[in-house]
């Protein structure tokens, strides 16, 4: 099964969605800030990353540009994720190189769908 990195500094959010992948049959992987992610996307190869945008170190649109950059990682989807639903914040994650855009509190199936049409292409 496809194998996830859920980037998530609060650890109540993190938790619960990932249980929630796991029961789905996905692999998942975590990291806690913006650093984390780049470097986990580098040498754990993920299907897929879910992004927190508001993140410590450096936050969820500076490591999807990073993520994005690099040539070894750049094909990874990633989906932002957020508490901030204005068209703004989606326009400013899609500009930053994320390939969708979902907001808090998690919407599982929406999300699952999100998921899968990414995998697929």
């Amino acid at each position: 099964m496809a194998k996830i990195l859920l980037v998530e500094d609060n650890e109540m959010n993190r938790d619960m969605l990932s249980r929630r992948l796991l029961r789905k049959g996905y692999e998942v992987f975590m990291a806690v800030d913006g650093a984390a992610a780049v470097a986990d996307a580098k040498t754990q190869k993920p299907d897929l990353i879910l992004m927190d945008i508001s993140l410590p170190v450096i936050d969820g649109l500076e490591a999807t540009r990073q993520i994005k950059v690099d040539a070894d990682t750049a094909a990874i989807p990633i989906i932002a994720l957020t508490a901030h639903a204005l068209a703004e914040d989606r326009d400013k994650a899609l500009a930053a190189g994320c390939n969708d855009f979902d907001t808090k509190p998690i919407d599982l199936p929406r999300l699952l769908e999100k998921i899968e049409t990414l995998l697929k292409k």
